[in-house]
């Protein structure tokens, strides 16, 4: 005859805690039902978006640019490269983003950039980890695309660092905020023209003397909020490459894709 198993509880403490917690949590989701981030209609889950707020992303998926991350209306059934990243090859090594920068997702980064919604980085930053998932295989730490200081000091938050912040955690690669630094008050990039965003952003990213050597053959994945014309992200990369990393990629919530 076989002996008991002996099975061991957790200590009472440690249940009482825990059901605290769950009594805790479901009372809040009697006060506040869980909304759509979006239009703040009732959801199954917190930190998530509607059906209706979901069909109204356009989200971005292969068959895409493999450099640029545009995407193609037709596959061709092989990995290919856009006109643009033949005739203007970019500096960085690819770009992904989860989604088309209109409806949904232009709204969603608008009100995390200037309406305060920090709450908002959770949700954005998951679907940037799934976007990224080849990406995010491939690199040694992510680096969020840095703001002034005075912007920063007037913001009070740079939306690229707390979309940073998710990713990192959700993917278990390593963030460092310190390997980059904005070093030029430039001029906002809205409405500028492609030409105009390279002139501002000329010498606007520097690699601080102390972080080049944790720098030093790392593969970068660079994360910012929207991709529009590309220019940040070139310029950003080229400080990064010239002080010494072996790579650089990057992965926006949204882009801009009809001026590209």
């Amino acid at each position: 005859m076989s002996e008991p198993i002996e099975v061991q509880s957790a200590p009472l403490s440690t249940r009482l805690r825990h059901g605290a917690r769950e009594t805790w949590r479901l009372a809040l989701g009697l006060l506040y039902p869980p909304s759509c981030i979006a239009c703040q209609a009732a959801t199954g889950e917190p930190h998530a978006l509607c059906a209706a707020c979901w069909s109204q992303i356009r989200f971005i998926e292969r068959p895409f640019c493999e450099r640029l991350g545009t995407p193609f209306a037709v596959d061709l059934g092989q990995p290919l490269l856009s006109p643009a990243a033949i005739a203007d090859p970019p500096v960085f090594g690819r770009a992904r983003a989860v989604a088309e920068y209109d409806g949904t997702a232009s709204l969603l980064v608008h009100r995390l950039k200037y309406n305060d919604r920090l709450e908002l980085a959770r949700a954005m930053g998951s679907m940037m980890t799934r976007a990224g998932a080849e990406l995010l295989d491939e690199v040694d730490v992510i680096v969020p695309v840095p703001l002034h200081r005075w912007r920063l000091w007037r913001r009070r938050f740079n939306q690229a660092m707390a979309l940073a912040r998710t990713v990192s955690e959700e993917s278990g690669v390593t963030c460092d905020p310190f390997l980059l630094a904005r070093v030029k008050r430039t001029r906002r990039q809205v409405g500028l023209t492609k030409a105009q965003r390279q002139e501002n952003l000329q010498g606007a990213f520097r690699v601080p003397p102390e972080a080049k050597a944790r720098l030093k053959r790392k593969r970068v994945l660079l994360i910012d909020d929207v991709l529009t014309t590309g220019s940040t992200a070139n310029a950003a990369s080229r400080a990064l490459l010239r002080a010494g990393a072996a790579s650089v990629d990057i992965l926006a919530f949204a882009r801009v894709v009809q001026e590209l």
